[in-house]
């Protein structure tokens, strides 16, 4: 416990230091971000999105072009707030945003040319900037966004970000409107109460989503390993620990992957390490079908005594680690809370406040575990064979998470085989096949019940396996008639694409809307996406109607991280919607799951 205060501790700490860092000015740059892009041949739009508690002159604007010939006309704006400045008197201010159209008159030949903006501003907490220039690069031709400004438009402009497919760094959209994109706002303009009470419900969100499920198991066999003579005190402590050492690990990785651009979890899917944490549930199922029990070595055990007295149960710094290595390894797959933290840090540099918020949001994530942690406790009998069958109930359920974690990595016949000697075994030791006594009670019935089901579970994955099924959730689909299981299982098809260059050689040809998904085997929301979302007949019927694109990321090679990079994603899923020009459109991204009724809904907009 003399830990887990240490740890809250230091939590509340770093939440200090965030808000003490927030009281503090920031660069210019940052301050007031400006960003600029193409409204017609004659007309540039700049903006200057001024952060909170700035403002900016409205008479120190000045604005200059590279080469010199291109000329640029009187900037048009609307009035600002009169403000008294105690040393210039009343003067125009402009706060929160500013847009000024610049008219301008480019020679016969030039379509490109450098903008140079100079603005000042002040803080309000008493410092006042010089005069900063702030400079991109404007392409006369590019065709207007749809939507005006978001978030990366107003970011980009310090020459981070790469120019998107066929467009220029000025009209780049990336991200912008979408949910990770406002997310990305809430951390930058909130507070940090606000902040972190948001990333806490996101985190209570996400608790439901299919990449969290697996940790269920996990922890509770964690609880139920630990035997009957486990309190519910004990059970929180290690519950806690466990759901800590998981909020650790996605701050620290968040973190890692906002300043590089990539995801530390997406290295971590491969079969090697897949394989080595999978036989870590198997060697852990197996003690608890009692085979053996797991202790440390005799000559160990004997040097490690006397600290193991003095940590009553021990075992915290392995639940701990169990947290640690969760995080990373069972749930991979991108959401836009999540991206939204990573754009805020990879854009800002202001990895304390991204951390925090990813560690409050983990937090969210580990409450239910926390609860199902305690309620775990519960279901503990006295000593006696219930409880022997509750252990091997949690083995069972240990033996299906190391299934689970091996489906990205092997042939789909080898999972739905173990998936179908699982169902089998377990329905044969609940005495699936044995008759009953005639005076047998109501539970008996009950888990002979349970068992038959599983077996028939099993027997129906096994045939649809050796018959030549793929789906595990329709086993038997292969059986229908030809024309039954091709509608069954149509998809819409996509063209793959594998590298950037790839990408912009068919936006460049593209006669229709173009549909881009970032996906990868590892990644559980993305097979969600396929299965109950592109496979609806209302989404499909769309989808028709556009180029449908593919970059598979499963590889996490260069050219896929040069792809994910290009759109400013961390990971997969994320779904990129283009024009018939090839130019992203604005606020219609997708990041994470959604379900068949809005994703049709955004495929009307990205149609028109």
């Amino acid at each position: 416990m003399r830990r887990l205060l240490l740890l809250l501790t230091l939590l509340v700490s770093l939440v200090a230091l965030s808000a003490h860092a927030q009281g503090k000015p920031i660069e210019p740059e940052k301050a007031f971000r400006f960003a600029a892009r193409t409204l017609d041949p004659a007309t540039v739009e700049v903006t200057f999105d001024v952060a909170d508690d700035y403002y900016l002159y409205g008479d120190k604007f000045k604005f200059a072009a590279d080469p010199d010939t291109v000329v640029l006309g009187s900037p048009e704006r609307a009035p600002g707030k009169i403000k008294h400045d105690e040393f210039f008197g009343d003067v125009e201010t402009y706060r929160d945003e500013v847009k000024i159209l610049l008219p301008v008159t480019a020679p016969p030949g030039i379509t490109e040319f450098r903008l140079t903006a100079t603005s000042q501003g002040c803080w309000d907490g008493g410092i006042c900037y010089p005069p900063t220039p702030q400079s991109t690069d404007i392409d006369l031709t590019a065709k207007p966004t749809r939507t005006g400004l978001g978030f990366l438009d107003r970011v980009i402009s310090g020459g981070d970000a790469e120019p998107s497919a066929r467009g220029n760094l000025a009209g780049n959209t990336e991200a912008s409107g979408d949910e990770s994109g406002r997310i990305a706002g809430l951390l930058r303009d909130a507070s940090v109460p606000l902040v972190l009470v948001s990333f806490f419900g996101f985190g209570l969100l996400l608790a439901f989503t299919p990449c969290t499920f697996p940790m269920i198991p996990i922890l509770s066999g964690i609880i139920v390993g630990q035997g009957h003579h486990i309190s519910r005190g004990r059970a929180f402590a290690l519950s806690l620990v466990y759901v800590l050492g998981m909020a650790v690990a996605y701050a620290l990785a968040g973190v890692a992957a906002g300043l590089s651009g990539t995801l530390l979890s997406a290295a971590l899917q491969n079969a090697w390490v897949l394989g080595a944490f999978a036989l870590v549930f198997v060697l852990l199922s197996l003690s608890m079908f009692g085979f053996y029990e797991l202790q440390l070595p005799t000559a160990l055990q004997s040097r490690l005594s006397s600290t193991a007295n003095h940590q009553k149960g021990g075992h915290v710094g392995g639940v701990a680690v169990m947290g640690v290595l969760s995080a990373l390894i069972v749930g991979p797959c991108v959401a836009a809370p999540l991206a939204g933290a990573l754009l805020y840090i990879a854009q800002t540099g202001n990895s304390t406040l991204g951390g925090v918020a990813l560690f409050v949001m983990a937090l969210g994530m580990g409450a239910p575990l926390i609860a199902v942690g305690v309620a775990a406790r519960s279901v503990l009998p006295k000593v006696g064979p219930w409880m022997e069958g509750v252990k091997k109930a949690f083995g069972v359920m240990l033996l299906g998470v190391a299934v689970w974690l091996l489906t990205p990595v092997v042939p789909t016949v080898a999972t739905m085989l173990a998936w179908a000697a699982l169902l089998l075994f377990s329905g044969i030791f609940l005495h699936a096949l044995d008759p009953l006594p005639a005076n047998a009670k109501g539970w008996s019935r009950f888990w002979k019940g349970v068992g038959v089901v599983m077996l028939i579970g099993g027997a129906a994955m096994l045939v649809g396996a050796l018959a030549g099924s793929r789906d595990p959730l329709q086993p038997l689909a292969v059986l229908r008639t030809s024309g039954a299981a091709t509608a069954a299982t149509s998809q819409p098809r996509f063209e793959k694409v594998a590298s950037v260059a790839e990408l912009d050689a068919r936006l460049a040809s593209a006669d229709r809307p173009v549909m881009l998904d970032f996906y990868a085997d590892w990644c559980v929301s993305c097979k969600e996406m396929e299965r109950f979302t592109f496979s609806d007949d209302a989404v499909q019927a769309r989808m028709n109607r556009m180029l449908l694109l593919k970059a598979d990321v499963t590889a996490n090679n260069d050219d896929d991280k040069a792809l994910l990079k290009r759109f400013s994603l961390f990971g997969p899923p994320g779904t990129i919607f283009f024009d018939r020009d090839g130019a992203e459109r604005d606020g219609l991204r997708v990041v994470g799951f959604m379900d068949a009724g809005p994703f049709a809904e955004l495929l009307d907009r990205a149609l028109r």
